[in-house]
């Protein structure tokens, strides 16, 4: 993992978002626009209380609300539009949604200019002055996090408060949540603490509890381990989130290896050839 800002007192921080405890009241989405100087949402045509919707340049902190239903026995007698309206609304369940600052950053692997690095604290970041606009990042991220301005066309993210982590200060999404739902700190003992939070809920009787983006196997790891993890209860598609993921430069990197090798391994025997039909035409 290459680190473009080299300090050696740094280490790597990350965020924890315990889904559990979020009661979705959007302090962090704030706290992150107000810090970083973002434009307000288009609330006016919105037909939900999240409104607004999904991670975006202007949005870097998304809490999503996802509404648990509770679906009545199938009857024959009642037809789709009946059946749909018998259904009932059990919970909702937030989650507080952010730049995963992956370990295999697909946005990173596919920026041409360098505009896109990674920090001395391992968190990835966009250089605006040196991002030419060109959005080969917005589809190389899994997770669709990544977006462009409207009016400049430049790539905008999360940068997990960079300015606020150089000056030893706490990021303003995590500062701002009253439930300590988004928790950071340094990644290995966010991922302890983690841990130790779903086994306390496994006690409890939450056995759907786990964690989304650490603590995996090297080979199960999505993007090879996220810097902002989750604790979920509910399959990670119910909250917007890919079940497998990884930087497309990581899924083809085999493919394009063995198919380069395969290349390689041919031109050399043809070179061999053509030196030996020389050799032998050469002895007549």
């Amino acid at each position: 993992m290459e680190v473009a800002i080299r300090k050696p007192e740094a280490q790597r921080m990350g965020f924890f978002t315990d889904t559990t405890v979020c009661i979705g009241c959007k302090a962090c989405e704030v706290a992150c626009k107000q810090w970083n100087d973002l434009p307000a949402d288009d609330l006016r045509s919105s037909l939900s209380y999240d409104a607004t919707r999904e991670l975006s340049a202007s949005t870097w902190r998304h809490v999503r609300f996802v509404e648990t239903l509770t679906i009545p026995e199938p009857d024959p007698t009642l037809n789709l539009v009946e059946a749909a309206l018998g259904a009932e609304l059990d919970r909702w369940v937030f989650m507080s949604d952010v730049c995963k600052h992956c370990t295999h950053a697909g946005c990173l692997d596919a920026c041409p200019t360098g505009a896109l690095i990674r920090t001395e604290f391992e968190t990835v970041i966009v250089q605006p002055d040196v991002c030419n606009g060109c959005g080969y990042c917005v589809p190389s991220c899994p997770f669709g996090v990544i977006d462009r301005d409207p009016y400049d066309g430049r790539a905008a993210k999360c940068t997990l408060c960079y300015d606020r982590l150089e000056d030893g200060l706490e990021p303003a999404c995590a500062k701002a949540c009253p439930t300590d739902s988004i928790q950071f700190g340094p990644y290995e003992e966010l991922v302890e603490r983690a841990q130790g939070r779903v086994a306390t809920l496994h006690e409890r009787g939450i056995e759907g509890a786990y964690l989304y983006g650490a603590g995996d196997a090297p080979e199960d790891a999505l993007a090879g381990g996220l810097g902002a993890f989750f604790l979920l209860t509910e399959p990670p598609e119910r909250y917007g989130l890919p079940a497998h993921a990884q930087s497309p430069s990581q899924q083809n990197g085999p493919i394009a290896t063995a198919a380069g090798l395969a290349a390689a391994f041919t031109a050399v025997g043809v070179t061999l050839a053509s030196f030996a039909a020389a050799y032998r035409k050469g002895r007549r």
